[in-house]
């Protein structure tokens, strides 16, 4: 919330609350902001998630590997940071911690703790599985299925290795490798895209599909890749720097911490033209471009398919 509502009194805080927050456990809702107050806890809201960490402002322990998250469900709808970050702080300092949030203001009923080992991650899971939150309310905490790997189908037929590598690290972060399958029952080309993380992949699962129709007038399907067989070809990553470092980050620090969370949307940088390489234009037939909006470094693609960047 604003700070000016810290300032406001009792009762026209519980009037302002119960308009923007219909449904919500008023009560909750002040004992969390209460909390983030009084420890001073910075969450940040992307993508239909409140997130505090990745890391902390205070982090002397290891980088999370493999196995260091844990997969929390059953929590109750109106529970909060101020409920669970203690708790799970209580076995050890949390690295991140993710709680998925609904337009409504409660929280989904599960989220994400990820520690500095995995020996803390077993320790989450053996002291906490079972836990009761609240009256009738056990949690349920396990490992967290941790892929990293998408499978993009539709893709053109002519559509090259390292092309579609350089278009999807403008598009989203954490793209470490991709390679091409084709064969009988594969329409067209499907790709497998190695991300850094579980996280970045999600994020890539949520937004990629509107991105190529956006900048493509392409439909893609976009799933998650189970299995990825050993000896598969990627690609290296391409020379080329990441359009993305010269844009505004899709992470907005929560200023209106109690807000509804927001629903997957484009980054902010899609918002502008991707400079993809030609032959991945020609390939798709173009991004669609406004012929009167075009700068001078576009060039038309034979045949009239449309418009791509020069580079």
């Amino acid at each position: 919330m604003c700070h000016w509502i810290h300032r406001a009194d009792h009762d026209s805080l519980h009037q302002l609350i119960q308009m923007k927050f219909k449904g919500l456990n008023i009560q909750k809702v002040l004992e969390l902001e209460m909390w983030l107050s009084s420890t001073n806890t910075k969450l940040t809201q992307v993508n239909g998630q409140r997130k505090y960490g990745g890391p902390p402002a205070v982090w002397d322990g290891p980088l999370p590997g493999a196995h260091c998250e844990v997969f929390i469900s059953q929590i109750p709808r109106n529970a909060y940071e101020d409920q669970l970050i203690p708790l799970f702080s209580s076995i050890g300092p949390l690295w991140e911690f993710r709680l998925m949030m609904n337009f409504s203001g409660q929280n989904r009923g599960f989220a994400y703790a990820k520690y500095g080992s995995p020996a803390v991650a077993a320790d989450a899971i053996r002291l906490l599985h079972g836990y009761m939150l609240e009256s009738n309310h056990r949690i349920s905490v396990r490992h967290s299925t941790e892929k990293r790997h998408l499978c993009i189908g539709d893709l053109p037929a002519t559509t090259k290795q390292e092309d579609l590598q350089r278009v999807l690290g403008g598009l989203v972060d954490g793209v470490e490798r991709v390679s091409l399958k084709t064969g009988p029952g594969i329409d067209g080309v499907s790709a497998i895209v190695a991300f850094s993380s579980h996280h970045v992949a999600s994020m890539a699962k949520k937004v990629l599909v509107e991105a190529f129709k956006r900048q493509f007038s392409l439909s893609i399907s976009i799933k998650w890749q189970s299995a990825v067989k050993s000896g598969v070809d990627f690609a290296p990553p391409p020379p080329l720097r990441s359009l993305k470092s010269h844009m505004p980050s899709s992470q907005k620090l929560l200023s209106h911490s109690l807000n509804s969370a927001w629903p997957a949307a484009l980054p902010p940088h899609l918002a502008q033209r991707l400079t993809a390489p030609p032959s991945f234009c020609r390939a798709v037939g173009g991004p669609i471009t406004p012929q009167q909006h075009l700068p001078a470094q576009l060039l038309p693609l034979p045949g009239g398919g449309g418009w791509c960047h020069t580079v």
